[in-house]
Formats: structure tokens, C-alpha cells, sequence
């Protein structure tokens, strides 16, 4: 019997199967044909050549347009219920590499009003924590003349008439189906996808041109953007394109890093020791002894710690080969490899913390007034 598992844009759980998740959602495989094409823009990403950006929506057709001379720009975000983590940074990443190849503008989304609908906290809780969060967003270093970071409750004025069309076009009957709301949901909630989908038709809007969109997310959020596509015909916006990644793993051996369990969450503002903790108590593929291990190889397939080098810490694929074989044949142990991805880990937390420091002042003066495209 196949095992069950659950991803929606508020809740992923389960061990995931990708192909059956991309067979459900109707979306379309990254192929060999696409790869090429998105080579002759400039080198691959390693998400890209290791399918962790492993689906799409229209991608051919956006490419189609840049290459007859229409800029598309870029859509991404953040939902801000915590504190950043590694998973969350995942995608910011591959953003930005887009942002660097096709050399194109990119509005970031802060959705404070998706958290106080649909968690335990106030507006002041939302707000602080979006600028919290947009201190990583920023240290990544996205071009300041190319990004706008919108935060939801602040640039309402700008995203409430898009999302009103929206809204007109969208049944409650669709919301139920596609979100599995029940009598018991606020209507805030059910309200909310319009807003998320604001953003892919705010340059159209203001500008009065088609403007193509691109959206590389998580999986998980299919389901707005397939109500947006839905509705994007009937109101003359482009279909915004989508490039869908798979979830960062926990180092609890689960299929996505979760805030709710501290010690298998890399948060970007952890210290050396805390991130020397939670990556000796993660799980492994290896054996119960060292000599079972030597004798029998371990299983680099299931390890949260080769998934973390293969997601984000090594971008040779000569290396990370070599790891997975040397895990394999034994000749690499758990502890080794735990070690080692400690010290990449810090070393990236270092860089990254002094940069979210350098961009408290850029995030500190944000008034996220008058914004236009």
C-alpha cells in the first residue's frame, strides 16, 4: 500500500512522492530539451542539473517571449510565521540566479496577513517578523535597483484592486476544492489566495503591458498559482510561468526542514554550537557499528546530511559523486561527513550573518509607501 502524504501551501507531511505530487498537480517535468535551452542563457544551477527544480508551468513559453525581446520579471516571497531557515533560503537562491542570468526585476511578497489568517499570531507579531525575515532575503544580495519587497498589509493599496478581480473570478466552490477549506474557515482565509496572486499581475496592471511573470517556489504552492493561471485569461493578464522546487529535507530524515521541530531546522541565525548540536544528532544511512558500516557501506540515498550537501553545500558534482561512493564502499564514516558539513554550514552562517547585519539598515529604513513598478 502506498504510503500517504500531504503537501499544501500551509502543511507538508508525509514521505513525498514527487512524481506522483507533479502526476496530481498536472505539471509539466524539467526535461533534457528544457535543461539545454536554460543552458544558453548561461551555466546551470545545481538545482537545476540535480532536479531539485524539478517541474514547471510554461517555461518554453516564457523563453519564447524573452527571446523575441519581452523582459519577464520575477515573483517570490515569504510567509513570515518564524524565524528564517536553510529550507527557506533554498529557493531566495535560485531567485536570485535567474535574477543574475536573464537580468530581470523581481518583486519579493511578505505575506503577514497569510500568517495572522491562518496561525496563532497577531498583526505586530506578522509585521515583525517580516522584517525580521527580509534581513535574509536581502543579504543574499539581490540587485537593489532590480528588487521590491512588498509587504502585504503595507502595499495593500497597490495589491487590493487586483485582488478584488481576482476574487470576482474565483467560486467558493473552486477555493473548497482546491484548498479543502470546511465551514470552519475564517473568511480571511479563503479570501487569501487573491492577494498571493496580486503580485504576478501588479507590473501588468501599472505599466497597462503584458508583462510576462516567472514564480520559482516550493511545490507546495501550486495550488494559488493554479487558481491565478485559471483566472488570468478572463482578466487579459499573462498566465504567470512557474519553476517548482522540491522541499528542503530536516535533518530528522523528513522530506522538509519544519520550524515546528528546532533540532532538525537550521535557522540562518544559529551559532557554531547550536548548528554543531542538531548536526551530530541528525539522521544518517549509515550502520549501527563502524565495522558494519566498513564492511556493508552506508545508504547515502535516505542521509540528511549527504541530502544537505546534494540540496545546497556542494556544487561540485565530481565531489558530491565521490561522496556518495565513498559512503557506499564504506570508506567514509557518519561522523566524518557530520564534521565536515558543520564546518560548511558555519562557514556559510558566518557570511551570510554579517551580510543580515549590513542589511538592517536597508531593511530598518523600508516604508513600503507609494510603490510602483
Amino acid at each position: 500500500m502506498e504510503e500517504e502524504f500531504k503537501v499544501t501551501p500551509w502543511e507538508v507531511s508525509g514521505e513525498i512522492d514527487y512524481e506522483r505530487l507533479m502526476q496530481n498537480f498536472g505539471t509539466t517535468p524539467i526535461d533534457e530539451a528544457l535543461l539545454r535551452r536554460l543552458g544558453g542563457y548561461g551555466e546551470l544551477h545545481p538545482m537545476l542539473k540535480r532536479g531539485i527544480f524539478y517541474c514547471h508551468r510554461d517555461m518554453n513559453q516564457l523563453l519564447d517571449r524573452f527571446d523575441r525581446g519581452e523582459r519577464f520579471f520575477l515573483y517570490t516571497g515569504r510567509g513570515p510565521s518564524g524565524n528564517t531557515h536553510l529550507g527557506h533560503l533554498m529557493p531566495w537562491i535560485f531567485a536570485k540566479w535567474l535574477q543574475d542570468t536573464f537580468k530581470v526585476p523581481l518583486l519579493f511578497q511578505m505575506t503577514d496577513d497569510e500568517k495572522f489568517l491562518f496561525k496563532d499570531l497577531s498583526l505586530d507579531e506578522t509585521r515583525r517578523l517580516s522584517y525580521d525575515n527580509a534581513l535574509d532575503f536581502v543579504a543574499l544580495g539581490f540587485d537593489p535597483d532590480s528588487t521590491e519587497i512588498i509587504l502585504d498589509t503595507e502595499n495593500i493599496r497597490s495589491l487590493y484592486p487586483i485582488a478584488l478581480k481576482v476574487a470576482k473570478k474565483v467560486t467558493f466552490s473552486t477555493a473548497k476544492a482546491v484548498f479543502g477549506f470546511d465551514n470552519s474557515a475564517n473568511i480571511g482565509a479563503i479570501f487569501f489566495t487573491t492577494i498571493q496572486a496580486a503580485p504576478a499581475f501588479l507590473p501588468t496592471e501599472q505599466s497597462g503591458v503584458q508583462t510576462p511573470c516567472l514564480i520559482p517556489c516550493g511545490i507546495d504552492q501550486d495550488p494559488h498559482f493554479r487558481v491565478a493561471r485559471d483566472v488570468a485569461p478572463g482578466l487579459d493578464y499573462p498566465k504567470p510561468a512557474m519553476l517548482y522546487c522540491k522541499m528542503f529535507p530536516g535533518l530528522g530524515g523528513g522530506d522538509k526542514m519544519s520550524s515546528s521541530d528546532p533540532m532538525s531546522t537550521i535557522y540562518t541565525t544559529d551559532g557554531p554550537k547550536d548548528v554543531r548540536k542538531k548536526v551530530g544528532r541528525a539522521f544518517t544511512g549509515g550502520c549501527v557499528t563502524v565495522e558494519e558500516q566498513r564492511e556493508k557501506g552506508g545508504n547515502p540515498e535516505v542521509c540528511a546530511i549527504f541530502k544537505y550537501n546534494y540540496y545546497l553545500f556542494e556544487e561540485d558534482d565530481g565531489k558530491i559523486n565521490d561522496l556518495a561512493g565513498r559512503c557506499k564502499r564504506g570508506e567514509v564514516l557518519c561522523g566524518e561527513c557530520k564534521a565536515a558539513l558543520t564546518d560548511k554550514i558555519n562557514l556559510f552562517l558566518e557570511g551570510h550573518q554579517a551580510r543580515r547585519e549590513q542589511a538592517r539598515e536597508v531593511v530598518d529604513g523600508m516604508t513600503f509607501e507609494g510603490f510602483e513598478w
